[in-house]
């Protein structure tokens, strides 16, 4: 645990001007409040109260009084305003809401993973997670962004076409300067498409990271003069941008997905919550795939996930088991969330689906090895594969009939996040769109 005198000293060495403390709405959109840093102490045991009435999804105007509580793991300087001939050395920290009565807020993302991790370590489990997140980077115009990519290079191409090796390098200095532990990046399939993939970590400080990566990487491309995306979909003819999440339970220090005697070196205990995920994976999907554009990646043909089944090697399953040479590295990788997503939220509902297989010790199916896309409808009926929802309201009406996620979420953030995507479901369908004009204006 970071010790609060470490931090103070730190302030005070480094000459730190403001920290930020930041906090995650339901969804996923990350609020800041920056203070002066001689009110760090103040703020480490007393907290700083801001409206949450103002904040999407949190509370009504009468209990609008609420808390930031700075978790002192999560402080770091913000490279990008560390030298102090640029501006005012400034540093951040990630915050937990808590209500005016000292009570943890129902509707905070991160107390919902918190809440979801107390299960696993009662039972004396720590789980880890790793994302593989993806992003597109566009050229600005007049100071707007485009969808005109910034370079076309293709899958781990190199310069000169891969003409943004020199920002992600850059992006990766300043993670590196943050804390992470960056594992590889490279050049994707699409034009302007990107991946960097950080180290396995406990999973609320992967969910963290995340949250931090994709500030990050817009920042640095802002400083470029360039406009990095989340967006899954931006273009319609190239793969979309997912963020595949791998998964795996320890117990006593060993792997408890590990099973050295198992064809695929899984145990019962992976095959059970497998099993959970698969069984979940509706509902799931209204928070791993969140937006309407979301679903414009989710179909056959660009690399993602449709189905509802799993297979070792076939990567056009929702679950793959990634081959591994250590026991430490067994782990499952679900392949459905995109970097659109909350990712309190998504892996919170992972692990209670997770849970929910190895309490009711759910069976796996068996691995699907086949190219899912070329069967036939009646052989995957065969199979009994089942697809993904194929749109938001879909994904949302699953949600709404799935207990176990929608306890995971608690009362207030279920309803909050469903009213909010229905919503946005509802402006789509009445929104008529380009498409719809050059199809059919002149036709009828």
């Amino acid at each position: 645990m970071t010790d609060e005198k470490a931090i103070l000293e730190k302030i005070e060495k480094k000459d730190i001007e403001f920290l930020r403390l930041q906090f995650t709405d339901i969804l996923g959109t990350v609020k800041n409040v920056a203070i002066p840093a001689k009110k760090a102490e103040k703020a480490f045991r007393e907290g700083i109260w801001f409206d949450g009435s103002s904040i999407e999804g949190f509370v009504r105007i009468q209990e609008s009084d609420m808390r930031l509580d700075p978790d002192l793991d999560t402080f770091t300087i913000l490279p990008w305003r560390e030298d102090g001939e640029k501006g005012e050395v400034t540093a951040r920290l990630i915050c937990d809401v808590i209500n005016s009565d000292g009570s943890t807020f129902e509707g905070d993302p991160r107390a919902i993973l918190k809440k979801t991790i107390r299960k696993f370590d009662e039972l004396g489990f720590e789980v880890m997670a790793g994302p593989e997140p993806e992003f597109f980077v566009f050229e600005k115009k007049n100071g707007m962004p485009t969808t005109e990519p910034h370079d076309f290079g293709g899958y781990f191409d190199l310069a000169p076409k891969d003409l943004a090796s020199d920002l992600r390098r850059e992006i990766i200095l300043a993670l590196t300067k943050m804390g992470f532990d960056i594992e590889a990046s490279h050049h994707e399939g699409a034009d302007g498409q990107h991946e960097i993939d950080f180290m396995y970590e406990d999973v609320l400080r992967t969910a963290d990271n995340i949250t931090t990566f994709k500030s990050v990487v817009r920042i640095i491309a802002e400083q470029n003069d360039l406009h990095a995306t989340f967006m899954p979909k931006p273009m319609e003819d190239a793969n979309g941008s997912g963020m595949h999440t791998h998964i795996s339970l320890f117990k006593d220090g060993e792997n408890a997905f590990y099973d050295g005697s198992d064809e695929f070196g899984l145990s019962k205990i992976a095959y059970q919550f497998l099993a959970g995920l698969l069984e979940h994976a509706p509902a799931i999907t209204a928070l791993s795939s969140p937006i309407v554009n979301s679903y414009k990646r989710l179909v056959p043909g660009y690399e993602a996930p449709v189905y509802v089944a799993w297979s070792d090697v076939n990567r056009s399953t929702l679950i793959r088991k990634p081959g591994s040479f250590r026991p430490q590295d067994a782990r499952l990788e679900y392949r459905a969330p995109d970097p659109s997503c909350n990712p309190y939220l998504v892996l919170a509902a992972l692990l209670q689906a997770g849970l929910d297989g190895i309490t009711r010790e759910l069976e796996a199916p068996e691995p699907i090895r086949e190219n899912i896309y070329e069967l036939t409808k009646e052989k995957r009926k065969e199979y009994g594969i089942e697809t993904l929802p194929d749109n938001l309201k879909e994904a949302i009406d699953s949600l709404e009939k799935d207990e176990v996620i929608l306890n995971t979420l608690g009362d207030h953030v279920s309803k909050k996040f469903i009213e909010a995507k229905r919503a946005e479901w509802d402006e789509y369908r009445s929104t008529v769109s380009n498409w719809e004009i050059d199809r059919y204006l002149e036709k009828f």
